[in-house]
């Protein structure tokens, strides 16, 4: 157990010794911490930050503008972990102005879009109506409905980081049996697993996962199940791999000399020594995972609007590139690339750290 725990503290320092290794790990941590408070983060914490000002649309980074609240009379009230999960559920409207004048009891502001001139009572506003009027910068601009592009990305980002997690808990959930039990017993069992694994890996992923998404429903987590599913072939076939190599080891003839069932031989003394392995190829599922979600968005059989996700919001923008407002798809294609990217470079650096022939 001793030599066990010096080889993976032994592993950790390598990792810690890299510097991509590192900045890819931090990099990894501050998008979960966004994702898991993006509502607390994002500027416009509304339901999907759906909150829509066609009279500003399509602004660049760093649009400023005077934003009228209209307070509505239905009251909304809202639990604080009803808001940190799905965001607030606001009821006021909101109105880009140019400018604003009080007389007369009446509130007078000159619209954004037509610079026609509205009138509103102060006792709409409580007799204070600088308390309902804001300045609000865009600091990534808007998009072609006028939402706040920062606050999409942020949201956004739930879905790409969680997709991850939970395809490859399903992949892992999967293949890790699969794959144990073919490289065990091997024969026959061994043959017909390899069967299905062989059958399930020539069709191209991305048509299976439109297949098991169209059968299981568009939506949320749907789109995280399917591709759970088309991702356990890659688990099973390593992890089968390292159990053939591993079963022939010392240690685990002498488990089948003591009489340990083959449950426990495979769970408790073979899985634990293929550790290093499974845990680099789920880190490149993980990468896998967030790009065929973002295909998935921008074919349109993801995440269903408003739920803002990367890929669907490149689907949304990607003609702006040529309208002289490419910033509207090249900021989301930039987010899904560095995440990615981050992930594929962990990858590479824990295999590198796992590896015990350096």
């Amino acid at each position: 157990m001793k030599n066990s725990n010096s080889l993976w503290q032994i592993a950790i320092q390598k990792f810690k010794q890299s510097k991509t290794g590192m900045f890819s790990f931090w990099f990894i941590i501050l998008c979960g911490f966004t994702a898991v408070f993006c509502y607390v983060l994002a500027p416009d914490n509304s339901n999907s930050a759906n909150q829509m000002h066609l009279e500003i649309h399509s602004k660049p980074p760093g649009f400023s503008v005077q934003m009228l609240s209209i307070p509505s009379e239905k009251e909304n009230s809202q639990s604080w972990f009803s808001i940190f999960m799905n965001g607030k559920q606001n009821s006021n409207t909101e109105v880009p102005i140019k400018s604003y004048s009080v007389q007369n009891n009446l509130l007078e502001v000159v619209k954004y879009s037509d610079n026609l001139t509205k009138t509103y009572p102060l006792s709409l506003f409580n007799n204070t109506p600088e308390e309902y009027i804001e300045q609000k910068t865009f600091w990534f601009g808007t998009d072609k409905y006028g939402r706040a592009l920062l606050s999409r990305l942020l949201i956004g980002a739930r879905i790409s980081f969680f997709i991850g997690f939970i395809a490859v808990f399903i992949s892992l959930l999967i293949g890790i049996p699969i794959g144990a039990i073919a490289g065990y017993f091997g024969g026959k069992i061994d043959d017909f697993i390899m069967w299905v694994i062989n059958i399930t890996w020539s069709i191209p992923t991305l048509l299976l996962v439109i297949a098991i998404t169209l059968a299981l429903g568009k939506g949320f987590w749907q789109v995280f199940i399917a591709v759970g599913l088309t991702m356990w072939v890659e688990v099973a076939r390593v992890v089968r791999g390292q159990v053939i190599t591993t079963k022939q080891q010392q240690y685990v003839e002498a488990a089948k000399a003591l009489g340990f069932s083959d449950f426990r031989i495979i769970f408790k003394h073979i899985l634990p020594n293929i550790l290093a392995p499974i845990i680099v190829i789920s880190a490149a599922n993980f990468a896998a995972a967030i790009l065929i979600e973002s295909g998935l968005s921008f074919l349109g059989i993801g995440a269903q609007p408003p739920t803002p996700s990367w890929g669907a919001m490149i689907k949304n923008h990607y003609n702006y590139i040529i309208l002289g407002k490419p910033f509207l798809a090249i900021i989301p294609g930039l987010a899904i690339m560095s995440l990615v990217m981050a992930f594929m470079l962990i990858g590479n650096t824990l295999r590198d750290a796992l590896d015990v022939k350096s």
